[in-house]
C-alpha cells in the first residue's frame, strides 16, 4: 500500500491548499467591496476638476500651461500602475504586455523611455528589461494616499515641464465589473484644449462659467492643472486596486474549483489503487487454498 500511502499524502496537502485558496478568495471580496467604493467615490472629484479646467481654459485663451505645450524631444515618460502582490490572474501580465508594445514601437521611432514605477510588479519588471526607472512607490495597501503618488509623479510633471519628454504615459488596468478588466496605455500629456472639451461633453457638463480668480488666472490654472494631473493618477490607482482584488477573488474561486477536481481525481484514484490490492490479497488466498 506504499501508492495508497503517496495518494493520501497527496490529497490531504491539496485539501490544505484548498483550504487557502478558498480563504484568500473571501479575503479578496472582502476588499474588493471597498476598493469599488472607493474607485467611484473618487470618479466625482476627478471629473469636476477636469470640468474646471476645461472652463478655466476656454475662460482664458491667452495663457498657454506648459502642460499644453508639446515639445519636440526623443524621450517620453510613462506611469506604470501594478500591483504589490501576484495571484491575480493575468492582470499585471495584460498590462506590462502594453506598455512594453508601446516602448517597442516608441524606440522604434528613436524615441527613449523613463518610467515611473507604482507597484512592485511592475518596478520588478521594469528593472529586469533595464528600463530606466526614475522614480518608484511601492506598498501602498488597501487604501491609497496621495501624499505618497505626488512625489513620484512630480518628477515627470515637472521633467515635461522643462521640456524634456515629448509625451506622459499612464498605464493601468480600467475596472470594469467584477469579470472584467481593461489594460489601459492613455496619454496624459501634453493636454488637449480639444480633448478636454470633449471629455467634458461626454459627460454632460455643456455650459459656460466665468470664475473670479484670487490671486490672479494664471495662478489658478497652474496648480489647478497640476491637481487635475495628479486626480488622474489616483484615479488610475484606485481603479487598478479595484481590478486587482476582483482578479485575484476570481483567480481564488477558480483555483478552488480546480484543487476540488484534483481532490476527487485522486480519491478515485486511491479506491481503484485500494480495490486492486484486495484483490489481489484474495486471489492469493484463494490461490493458495486451491493449491493445500
Amino acid at each position: 500500500m506504499a501508492a495508497g500511502k503517496e495518494i493520501r499524502v497527496k490529497i490531504k496537502s491539496v485539501e490544505n491548499t484548498k483550504k487557502i485558496t478558498k480563504a484568500m478568495e473571501m479575503v479578496a471580496a472582502s476588499k474588493m467591496r471597498k476598493a469599488q467604493d472607493r474607485m467611484r467615490a473618487a470618479r466625482p472629484y476627478s471629473e469636476k476638476v477636469r470640468n474646471i479646467a476645461t472652463h478655466l481654459g476656454q475662460a482664458n485663451p491667452e495663457y498657454v500651461h506648459p502642460f499644453m505645450k508639446a515639445h519636440e524631444t526623443k524621450e517620453v515618460g510613462f506611469i506604470v500602475v501594478t500591483t504589490d502582490k501576484g495571484l491575480c490572474g493575468g492582470l499585471n501580465t495584460n498590462v506590462l504586455r502594453l506598455v512594453t508594445q508601446k516602448i517597442r514601437d516608441l524606440q522604434a521611432q528613436g524615441q527613449r523611455a523613463r518610467a515611473v514605477a507604482i507597484g512592485n510588479k511592475g518596478l520588478g519588471f521594469l528593472n529586469r528589461v533595464n528600463a530606466h526607472v526614475v522614480a518608484h512607490v511601492t506598498q501602498l495597501g488597501d487604501t491609497p494616499h496621495m501624499d505618497d503618488l505626488i512625489g513620484p509623479v512630480k518628477v515627470l510633471l515637472d521633467a515635461y515641464a522643462k521640456g524634456e519628454l515629448a509625451a506622459v504615459y499612464l498605464c493601468y488596468t480600467r475596472f470594469i465589473n467584477t469579470m472584467k478588466q481593461e489594460p489601459m496605455v492613455e496619454r496624459i500629456l501634453p493636454l488637449s484644449q480639444a480633448d478636454l472639451v470633449e471629455q467634458t461633453a461626454r459627460s454632460g457638463d455643456q455650459h459656460g462659467w466665468d470664475y473670479i480668480y484670487e490671486p490672479d488666472a494664471q495662478s489658478v490654472i497652474d496648480d489647478l492643472l497640476v491637481r487635475y494631473l495628479e486626480a488622474l493618477v489616483y484615479q488610475a490607482v484606485a481603479e487598478n486596486m479595484a481590478s486587482e482584488q476582483s482578479a485575484r477573488m476570481v483567480a481564488m474561486k477558480a483555483a478552488t474549483d480546480n484543487a476540488g477536481s484534483v481532490i476527487n481525481e485522486l480519491k478515485l484514484v486511491y479506491n481503484k489503487t485500494r480495490q486492486a490490492a484486495i484483490t489481489k490479497e484474495l486471489s492469493e488466498i484463494v490461490a493458495g487454498a486451491a493449491a493445500v
